[in-house]
């Protein structure tokens, strides 16, 4: 009896089972690795139908994932070399080993949108068309990407020990953490936002088809950067491994400049009724049918 009560706490412990997900000899795959891998297969399908659902040419948004890989990727990482630079100037070979983890979302969207206006202007397709195409499958992929975190026993918060704490081995610990075991899983309050954001878009989206609401081009892109920072400002204060500038939390800096300027394209959208600023003209290859 004393057995089986000494391993019951263990059966239930919330602890990653490690970063690698398949070893066979010197090959391995990660769990980072195949998740981002994942989230971007199921981003481009997702992305594909919706654009035909708005009888959009549901090629582009696959030929626009190219773009977004090649640009997000370096982009989320170099945004976090940057920040935590002193951790790699002594070891620059460690800038290229995304495998280990560490890139920054805030990175990839900058990238993302660059690409993205330069595809736009190629392709002569509205910038806001896409976005809005691409917005859903961004948050579902970031909402995916964020348990690449838990296997990385990384993106945790402070010691606590609520019943949903998780269990981060002594060598992931940050310094000052040594003696704490369990720790807020904010990957997993963001992960759970990101769902929830996740369905407010699609929700809005299906009804929009329908008419009511009839959506102005950009709407859903500007609605994914307002609730997903407000969701990302909250759980960033909770972290103990932000990336700063100087005393400053530069997720949650990030997040206030893209909820005030999310509020301010649905401002200019709804209140002063005006198109958002695009790469093609109101009248000239326009992609939805339904834009007023």
């Amino acid at each position: 009896m004393d057995f089986g009560i000494s391993i019951l706490p263990l059966a239930f412990q919330f602890a990653s089972p490690g970063p690698i997900f398949f070893q066979l000899g010197p090959l391995s795959i990660r769990w980072y690795g195949l998740l981002i891998a994942s989230a971007v297969l199921i981003g481009v399908t997702l992305s594909g139908y919706l654009a035909k659902r708005r009888n959009i040419n549901p090629d582009l948004p696959g030929e626009l994932a190219i773009w977004l890989v090649v640009a997000a990727i370096p982009s989320a990482r170099l945004y976090y070399v940057l920040f935590q630079w002193s951790e790699y100037a002594n070891n620059p070979a460690d800038i290229i080993a995304i495998w280990k983890g560490g890139i920054a979302i805030h990175g990839a969207i900058l990238g993302g949108i660059v690409a993205a206006l330069i595809f736009a202007r190629v392709q002569k397709v509205s910038f806001w068309q896409l976005a809005d195409l691409v917005a859903p499958s961004l948050i579902l992929g970031q909402a995916i990407g964020r348990w690449g975190n838990f296997f990385n026993s990384e993106a945790y918060g402070a010691p606590t020990d609520l019943p949903w704490k998780v269990y981060i081995p002594f060598e992931s610990r940050l310094p000052g953490y040594k003696n704490f075991e369990y720790f807020h899983p904010t990957f997993l309050y963001e992960s759970i936002w990101d769902l929830m954001v996740f369905g407010i878009l699609l929700t809005l989206f299906f009804r929009s088809l329908k008419g009511n609401p009839r959506l102005k081009v950009g709407t859903l892109a500007l609605v994914y950067l307002v609730f997903y920072s407000i969701g990302r400002f909250w759980i960033e204060g909770l972290r103990t491994d932000s990336l700063m500038l100087g005393p400053l939390r530069m997720a949650q800096m990030v997040s206030i400049v893209g909820i005030v300027l999310g509020l301010a394209g649905l401002a200019w959208l709804y209140l002063l009724r005006r198109s958002l600023p695009d790469t093609v003209t109101a009248n000239h290859n326009q992609l939805d049918n339904d834009e007023e």
